[in-house]
């Protein structure tokens, strides 16, 4: 839900795949050849700016998942495809979704008054199609990182906070939701973190998506449960 017109700073000394752990079980195919390719793949998709970002993105969400409890590989790769679709302009993304038949299941006044939010969609789907050694909980971190959804999973938390806090972002009160982190479990900086988006926008007068208001308030719900199972 990040805000469009934002654009990204570069990122200095970006860390290579050393050290991440080894592709076996659901990430099998998630091989560090893979990765590479798809990076060197995506340099030819975005700009300069956007490739730091997505960079910046995959390591704080490696660090993230490794905080967490997360597959630390499913994070990287999900970070590091989460913008395939983002060299796509406003029209070229509408049609992108129509032709991937995105649009009988996304809501029309989405596609159009919202591209923005619809490269998650295209580019869940079309790497799902290209790539099908992608595990699904990973096109599901990618599809849902931007408008987010009220039953988010694990992996799906981690991809969503990192797009926001990745050393590259410069905008609204970022800094305070870095300084957030080191107090908050994941359920709970995944709230800040979409409650940053939402006021950012509002802030902006900038469009929300319709659903926002369902997600937001089943989150909240959920956190209240959960306060009151620890009181109990």
């Amino acid at each position: 839900m990040a805000p469009d017109h934002v654009d990204d700073a570069p990122l200095e000394g970006v860390d290579s795949l050393a050290g991440l752990p080894a592709a076996a079980g659901p990430t099998a195919g998630l091989d560090d050849a893979f990765l590479r390719a798809r990076e060197d793949e995506l340099a030819g998709r975005v700009s300069p700016r956007r490739l730091a970002h997505v960079r910046g993105v995959a390591q704080t969400a490696r660090r993230l998942a490794r905080r967490y409890g997360v597959d630390e590989r499913a994070a990287y790769a999900a970070g590091l495809l989460h913008d395939w679709d983002k060299g796509y302009d406003d029209e070229g993304i509408r049609a992108r979704a129509r032709d991937l038949g995105l649009d009988a299941r996304l809501d029309p006044w989405v596609i159009e008054h919202m591209p923005q939010v619809l490269h998650a969609h295209t580019a869940a789907a079309a790497l799902g199609r290209a790539y099908p050694q992608i595990p699904a909980e990973v096109l599901q971190a990618i599809d849902r990182h931007t408008v987010a959804a009220p039953d988010m999973a694990p992996l799906d938390m981690v991809t969503y906070v990192a797009d926001a806090l990745e050393p590259g972002r410069r905008f609204g009160r970022i800094d305070e939701l870095r300084a957030a982190e080191e107090r908050l479990d994941l359920d709970e900086l995944f709230l800040a973190t979409y409650e940053y988006w939402v006021t950012l926008l509002l802030e902006r007068r900038r469009p929300v998506h319709p659903d926002t208001i369902r997600i937001w308030n089943e989150c909240v719900a959920r956190r209240a449960a959960r306060k009151e199972e620890d009181r109990d």
